[in-house]
């Protein structure tokens, strides 16, 4: 038997190298035309591009973290598209808040699909779209199943493995963005306060929204241009340098002690409305200021680092960094366009004004003044063209209260209608309520004035170390059990006033008022900030009970898997993969809220957990360590990282102990 085997495998190879013979000889033969052997060349290259592209695509995307209703959205179109063409529904996948109970992704794109459908006379019901569906989205390794229920919901089930592997990338990866099919170069215009004016509470919004909104597109990975369109240019400043003149006529060669800046404005203001002298002399400094003259620049620099420097002072404060870039940059820039607007008959002529009307607006933009003076429409339609035309921007965002709303609906309109804006561009008011007080009224200190910045932030130091103080001597009189040094009081000081004022902030639908209250910003309690860096600290504690080192925790998760079983680890654990999700969300709102929203989540999550889960088990009597549960300590880390992130998104500094 084994003789005919080995006869059979010598006539099958005798048979081969006859084919092989054959298939050289007719290669010989036959001539390939050139143009062809050309084209097969170009193929080759062009497949070895492809090749290059998908494995690029592909390692960009490894450094990003999946987001489930992105991908079960693609997943789900690909099959509409091969099974309803022509069928325009629009696909949203949300997670299920059913606590799991019909899965943890739901998908209700099968009611608009029959409704389609019917339109076009091919009469289906949701569910039999929604079967048609699941049958085919295949390939779909992270999920259990995918049911239909009801009506024709499609509900998407994970699975605890593929749950458990994702925690582990963020052990071993870090907390990462989600994917973004183009990164964009982005202008955000925030804060933008006055020259020779302090920053007061009007600022306080702008600053830390815009500042937030910066630091997500950033995380993203956009190109970000944080704009501080400073107010640095006017008749204001003839006023100043005047002022400044008189008062230190050798300012050039001494430069003067003018640090209080509101005080000086006040002095310059009271002269120019009571002394006419006064008044020709600014107004001869304007002009001067604008022909160039050499002496008046150099005071009115003087006074615009003045101001920087105080503004800078808030800047850091707040962990905030910005572009200056005040209005004066734009004086020859809005010169080229009044010209180019004119010349192209864009401008209508109107009592001595240069005008701009918008189609279905019933209020023009004034471009040019009767006395021939420029306007803020004048600046920011220069401004426009700088960011869109010159510097190729693909976006951008302006951080401005509400109540500027119709002047840019007005300004958004006019640049594309003028051509400044294209249709792949894009342009955004994030606009926000005012800060009231706690009477609900316009936030004003006792005497009715406006309240400066600095005096809140310094009497938010003040409330929340007095606090932190009353605390530790509470830890004394119960035996002095993780008191903290003088180093860690300050620490926390500053992290807890500084984070608690921007989380009242961000917290609140930015589009609404919202009441300033430090008793509330510095309650330990309920969704504060305070409330979430203690938790956060408590999370941080566990492993050092453990007698566990942050280098233990890597290395275990490097040499295994993680396994999460628990329904509560399990809770835990999506809520915390939700967070690309949530910054997809972000992405498209620009409410920094959301974020906020998702941090308290993760709270509440982690003391259902903590509740149901030991970490550590202990010995009743002797409090010796029995058990340690490597993997939820692991995931305990895993939800401090997550945490840490959307703080540092926040703009909120962290502390290791409170």
């Amino acid at each position: 038997m084994i003789t005919d085997m080995l006869a059979h495998t010598e006539g099958v190879e005798n048979e081969i190298r006859k084919l092989t013979r054959e298939i050289e000889e007719l290669e010989k033969s036959v001539k390939i035309d050139p143009s062809i052997a050309k084209l097969e060349a170009q193929n080759s290259k062009l497949k070895y591009q492809i090749s290059h592209l998908q494995k690029a695509i592909e390692k960009e995307r490894s450094k990003r973290m999946l987001s489930f209703p992105s991908y079960f959205s693609g997943k789900i179109e690909s099959v509409v598209s091969n099974l309803y063409p022509g069928v325009n529904a629009k696909i949203e996948v949300g997670p299920n808040n059913t606590k799991g109970k019909n899965g943890d992704y739901q998908c209700s794109c099968s009611f608009l699909i029959a409704k389609e459908m019917g339109k076009i006379g091919q009469k289906t019901n949701p569910r039999e779209v929604a079967n048609k569906l699941t049958e085919k989205i295949v390939d779909v390794s992270c999920l259990e199943k995918i049911e239909v229920t009801g009506p024709g919901f499609l509900n998407f089930h994970l699975k605890p493995k593929f749950i458990s592997s994702q925690i582990q990338d963020i052990l071993l990866n870090g907390v990462r963005a989600p994917p973004c099919d183009k990164l964009q170069k982005v202008f955000v215009d925030f804060s933008s306060p006055n020259i020779a004016k302090e920053m007061h509470v009007g600022h306080l919004r702008s600053t830390i929204i815009g500042d937030t909104v910066c630091r997500l597109l950033e995380f993203v990975g956009h190109d970000v241009h944080r704009v501080n369109h400073l107010g640095d240019w006017g008749t204001q400043f003839g006023m100043l340098i005047a002022h400044l003149k008189d008062t230190f006529p050798d300012y050039i060669d001494q430069p003067p002690p003018i640090e209080n800046l509101q005080a000086f404005y006040k002095e310059s203001k009271k002269r120019f409305d009571d002394d006419t002298d006064f008044k020709a002399r600014a107004y001869k400094c304007v002009v001067d200021l604008q022909g160039g003259n050499e002496e008046i620049i150099q005071g009115w620099k003087l006074i615009c680092d003045v101001s920087l420097r105080e503004f800078n002072k808030i800047y850091e404060r707040l962990d905030i960094s910005l572009e200056p870039v005040g209005e004066s940059f734009y004086q020859k820039k809005m010169e080229e366009l009044v010209k180019e607007l004119d010349s192209a008959g864009k401008l209508q002529h109107s009592d001595g004004c240069k005008l701009i009307f918008v189609e279905g607006e019933d209020v023009p933009m004034m471009i040019v003044k009767s006395d021939g003076g420029f306007t803020y429409d004048t600046s920011d339609l220069a401004a426009i063209k700088y960011r869109m035309v010159t510097s190729a921007a693909d976006w951008g965002v302006y951080v401005v209260d509400s109540g500027q709303g119709l002047h840019f609906n007005l300004l958004f309109a006019a640049a594309r209608t003028l051509g400044l804006v294209n249709s792949e561009q894009k342009l955004n008011h994030v606009g926000f309520g005012v800060v009231l007080g706690e009477d609900k009224k316009k936030f004003k200190t006792r005497s009715g004035d406006t309240v400066k910045l600095k005096d809140l932030l310094d009497e938010g130091l003040q409330r929340a170390e007095k606090k932190i103080r009353e605390k530790e001597e509470v830890k004394k009189e119960r035996g002095g059990a993780g008191l903290l040094s003088e180093e860690e009081i300050i620490a926390c000081r500053d992290a807890v006033t500084y984070g608690c004022i921007k989380f009242a902030d961000l917290s609140c639908t930015r589009t609404n008022d919202y009441v300033f209250s430090f008793d509330k910003m510095l309650d330990d309690k309920g969704k504060t900030a305070v409330y979430l860096l203690y938790a956060l600290t408590r999370i941080r504690s566990i492993a050092r009970n453990a007698g566990k080192t942050n280098k233990e925790l890597m290395e275990h998760a490097q040499q295994q898997p993680i396994v999460l079983e628990h329904e509560a680890e399990l809770r835990l654990a999506k809520m915390l993969l939700r967070f690309p999700e949530v910054i997809e969300e972000i992405m498209e709102t620009l409410q920094p809220h959301t974020l906020c929203n998702f941090l308290y989540d993760i709270s509440t999550a982690f003391t259902y957990f903590y509740d149901n889960c030991y970490c550590i088990q202990k010995d009743r009597e002797t409090g010796e360590i029995k058990v340690v549960h490597m993997d939820r300590l692991l995931l305990c880390e895993a939800t401090a990282q997550v945490m840490e992130k959307c703080f540092n998104l926040l703009g909120i500094k962290t502390v290791s102990r409170m």
